[in-house]
């Protein structure tokens, strides 16, 4: 049978990309955490981890385990709060993590719609973006993610061991916004290519990652105004006539003043929007609630804000 312990401390040296510093974290020598590592490899009878000079990084065998250790610790942190209000007055909590766009565009309304048909409980929002909510999901400390990847696969695949289940709400298609009086206001659709030569404000690191890929593509390399990390700060150096950006559409300013924008043609990227919640013994109906509200605020969403053509 696998030790507990040595799961722990699997975990922790997967966590800190060392054997020395999971020994700091687990006030233990790291000889110690060597002898617990090597016990637990001869349990599952294959390595868990490679050791390197760049550190210590899980072997497939390894990874296994670790998410399974993180859903199970998971499922105890829930068993440890169940017992805690056995025999009190029982008030309901939900709490939920959103990246910034999503808190703003989808999130308010259907916590509007969830707060009237449950009164009585507590919400807590944490604004995270999905590097880091996920494994707050993960471990317990949220009950639910909105999230977000790229183009590629889902930050959650299916069989996933981590305890985790992805759930996709829409499609995010990028838009380019313009400042009024560019050449290229009035058009409905724009590629890459047709924007060489342009200065650009990225409102997402990511953003600026992948348009340096395309625009590579297209053959030539971007001129960058600024780099920074929200897309309504973005918009607004573009209104002031700093450049252009790429922007996803459900992150469009409701301000229209001084902005058009043309939906991006192929090839380029497209955002997905979707739920992390926890795979677990027992569901959770005020996580299944909100989940039915989300879809069905991304039902009645409008068309965009931000309307195309001549301003």
């Amino acid at each position: 049978m696998i030790d507990a312990r040595r799961l722990q401390v699997l975990t922790e040296v997967a966590r800190q990309g060392s054997f020395n510093r999971a020994a700091a974290q687990l006030r233990l020598t790291p000889s110690a955490v060597s002898q617990q590592i090597s016990a637990l490899e001869r349990t599952v009878g294959t390595p868990v981890v490679r050791r390197s000079t760049r550190g210590v990084e899980l072997t497939d065998a390894g990874r296994v385990l670790v998410e399974t250790a993180e859903a199970i610790a998971a499922e105890l942190l829930c068993a440890e709060r169940e017992i805690a209000e056995l025999g009190t007055a029982r008030t309901e909590r939900l709490t939920v993590t959103t990246f910034t766009s999503g808190g703003q565009r989808l999130l308010p309304p259907a916590l509007t719609r969830f707060s009237a048909e449950h009164p009585g409980v507590e919400l807590t929002v944490i604004e995270s973006e999905p590097e880091e909510s996920l494994p707050l999901v993960r471990s317990g400390a949220s009950d639910l993610a909105l999230a977000y990847h790229f183009d590629g696969p889902p930050p959650v695949r299916p069989g996933d061991r981590s305890g985790l289940v992805w759930t996709p709400l829409l499609e995010d298609p990028m838009w380019i916004v313009l400042p009024s009086g560019h050449r290229l206001v009035g058009s409905t659709s724009v590629t890459v290519a047709e924007l060489a030569g342009e200065r650009w404000v990225h409102g997402c690191l990511s953003i600026g990652e992948m348009l340096d890929h395309y625009a590579a593509m297209a053959g030539y390399q971007v001129r960058t105004a600024c780099r920074g990390t929200d897309y309504q700060f973005a918009q607004s150096l573009v209104r002031a006539g700093i450049g252009i950006s790429m922007i996803p559409e459900i992150a469009l300013t409701a301000d229209h003043s001084g902005l058009s924008a043309a939906r991006l043609a192929p090839p380029g990227p497209c955002r997905f929007v979707g739920v992390a919640t926890p795979r677990r013994r027992r569901p959770n109906p005020l996580v299944d609630d909100l989940m039915r509200i989300l879809r069905e605020t991304v039902g009645a969403l409008p068309a965009t804000p931000l309307t195309t053509g001549r301003q």
